[in-house]
């Protein structure tokens, strides 16, 4: 009888793991056959989508497209965001609405809202779950439920370079200078020069560059390698070429 039942728990093992490999091996398949790149954008028609960039699948709410323009080598993780104006089907006249320049990568969760104008500058790195938006809701009136008063929006500028960390947020009319830090959870709004570090809700500099005296307050932590000219636009233009070998 023992021997019965470990025959059995192992011919039970063994299907589980059959079944495990040919779920994963499917569900990697999914996502391969799923992401939205420019030589296969699906049902997805964006002003501009660039060589290099890849919508991993499955993707967030995606609307607007004809006024989306995504430039390359762009990573888009799975379950992001990315809507042009306040409802799908609307005209929202000949000027593009959400740019993401060269290079940008928005993490898992991400939403980008772009009621107006919304630019992020070229390799612009966000983390998981960060939310920016140009438009927020009015409370002006104290007897009109919130959600139905008529919204505020104010265009929103990322400049390059900068990077926002996990569930960041960036409000209308926001304005971030060049290589800016976001630290995660912060709510920026107004303008943030070049160079800053930002933290806290509201967001306040903590950290800034000088010119004559570099980082103030100094940092705490050596200098990491720098990261050779091109190397992350040539990997990521590589990626791209082996997925379409692959495919």
């Amino acid at each position: 009888m023992p021997r019965n039942r470990n025959t059995f728990s192992s011919l039970t093992a063994w299907r589980r793991r059959v079944l495990a490999r040919a779920v994963q091996g499917g569900w990697r398949w999914v996502q391969e056959a799923g992401a939205v790149t420019a030589d296969s954008p699906g049902r997805l028609r964006f002003k501009r989508l660039g060589a290099g960039t890849r919508l991993a699948f499955p993707q967030g709410t995606v609307f607007g497209e004809r006024w989306i323009e995504i430039g390359e080598c762009c990573i888009i993780a799975e379950q992001v965001t990315l809507t042009a104006g306040m409802l799908p089907g609307l005209d929202l006249g000949p000027d593009t609405v959400l740019t993401l320049g060269n290079g940008v990568v928005l993490g898992r969760g991400s939403h980008v809202i772009a009621d107006t104008s919304v630019t992020i500058g070229s390799d612009t790195y966000c983390g998981p779950y960060v939310y920016i938006t140009s438009t927020n809701h009015s409370y002006d009136d104290p007897d009109e439920p919130v959600g139905r008063q008529w919204p505020r929006s104010e265009p929103v500028e990322i400049g390059p370079g900068c990077w926002l960390g996990t569930g960041a947020v960036i409000l209308p009319g926001a304005k971030l200078g060049r290589n800016v830090v976001v630290a995660a959870g912060a709510v920026v709004r107004g303008e943030v020069p070049d160079h800053s570090v930002v933290a806290g809700a509201p967001a306040k500099v903590v950290r800034s560059w000088d010119p004559e005296r570099g980082w103030q307050p100094p940092l705490r932590t050596p200098a990491p390698t720098p990261v050779p000219d091109g190397v992350m636009h040539e990997q990521l233009a590589a990626l791209a070429a082996w997925d379409l070998a692959e495919g």
